[in-house]
């Protein structure tokens, strides 16, 4: 098995834009990331005021967003490093821009039906798991790694500042023109993203050729041996597998438990996510200067900490209104902001630490373990919360997430500089 590199991650100052090659990438994300709002909301408010779903069919479709990760996410990077990235990016881009667009057209002819719905989410989810991947694999080969953490952060700003902006402009454009022509605002930002991205000129690193007798399932597992070899990976994707599982639990409840348990208005309910959205933008922000200032290792593992005991301030949530709000206020910023501090970091750490060639399938193993454990953590959450209440299984999932923050403690990552 191939060794990897001792890390140097990006920790170095740098201007906004580092290049003009970067500055394409950031735009079309940030345009992208705020069209991706209109759609979540978009799907879910055309099934239920336009087609009257059912509470079985809207349950389905949101299983259905779940399906592309657990299906193609470990795939997908064998593919990622096989073919030119920026290729595949533009590919994946303009095939959700059309899929995007059956839906008002559907609506304007009269044929929207919830089963095209489930066909379109599952398709987009498919090609958004190949973007996500590659495009987490494509940044290296626009910038220096000592900039790794400098775009890392930039990148997750763009997505911090979606969630500040995305709700409230998503629900303008629905109010104004409905859900199913809303959508067509998120076609034309991935329309936007895929030009963005055309105008992207370098050379991608040629990755050596791959054997002809060697099979999908081969290159796939070569993946997966590369992170679990490694111990500073393997500890990462354990953390963040536990995280995501127990966070899959947390997340599904957490409407329900503080809108009808706790009271909370709609109004506070919006200031509670944007409070979230404010937070990941700071932690995103200064993600590199925390990792000079305090350290990679250390920050790594007290961003998880942090994150863990502000998601155990929900359900220890009690008392006066004015009280229960101001504890809700501040586990959204600053847990999200640990959130954000962990994850700028801790990919800007495998971007520089994973060989070019089994980047792909590195980065896609994380993603399938990040992604995949939370529906099952989702699905448990549901049947937990029904045999011993909303609030104690709360509890289990914060503290789900605080221990995460274990494996990182008894690992080489904590010998990071």
């Amino acid at each position: 098995m191939e060794t990897l590199d001792a890390p140097k991650v990006a920790l170095e100052k740098s201007s906004f834009f580092l290049n003009r090659h970067f500055a394409w990438l950031w735009m079309g994300q940030t345009v992208s990331n705020l069209g991706s709002w209109i759609t979540s909301n978009g799907f879910a408010l055309t099934a239920v005021l336009i087609l009257h779903a059912t509470t079985f069919q809207m349950g389905l479709l949101a299983a259905l967003g779940s399906v592309p990760v657990i299906v193609f996410g470990l795939l997908a990077g064998v593919w990622i490093d096989r073919l030119p990235r920026k290729r595949l990016l533009i590919l994946a881009d303009l095939g959700r821009t059309l899929l995007l667009l059956l839906i008002p057209l559907a609506a304007l002819s009269g044929l929207l039906r919830i089963e095209l719905l489930y066909v379109v989410i599952v398709l987009v989810g498919t090609l958004t798991v190949f973007f996500e991947i590659a495009h987490k694999s494509f940044l290296p080969a626009l910038i220096d790694r000592e900039q790794l953490a400098e775009g890392n952060s930039k990148l997750e700003a763009s997505s911090a500042l979606a969630e500040i902006a995305g709700p409230s402009l998503s629900g303008l454009l629905i109010q104004a023109i409905t859900a199913p022509f809303a959508i067509i605002f998120d076609a034309l930002s991935f329309l936007f993203s895929a030009f963005c991205i055309g105008m992207i000129r370098v050379q991608e690193p040629a990755n050596p050729p791959m054997e002809r007798s060697q099979s999908i399932w081969r290159e796939m597992w070569e993946g997966l041996q590369v992170l679990w070899h490694d111990g500073r990976l393997r500890a990462l994707a354990i953390s963040a597998g536990m995280r995501n599982f127990f966070g899959g639990a947390f997340a599904t409840l957490y409407t329900f438990y503080v809108v009808r348990d706790l009271g909370v208005t709609p109004l506070v309910y919006g200031i509670l996510v944007t409070m979230g959205g404010a937070g990941a933008l700071l932690g995103a922000l200064v993600a590199p200067w925390a990792a000079r200032r305090f350290g990679l290792s250390k920050l790594l593992i007290a961003s998880l900490l942090i994150d863990g005991c502000m998601t155990l301030c929900t359900p220890l949530a009690a008392g006066p209104a004015l009280a229960v709000v101001t504890m809700l206020i501040v586990s959204q910023l600053v847990g999200d902001c640990g959130a954000a501090l962990h994850s700028v970091n801790e990919v800007s750490l495998r971007q520089t630490v994973v060989p070019e060639r089994f980047l792909g399938r590195v980065n896609a193993s994380m993603h399938f373990i990040g992604t995949a454990l939370g529906p099952i953590g989702a699905m448990l959450a549901g049947l937990c919360s029904e045999l011993v209440g909303t609030r104690p299984t709360l509890f289990i999932g914060a503290i789900g997430v605080l221990c995460s923050f274990v494996f990182l403690l008894f690992s080489p990552v904590r010998t990071l500089e």
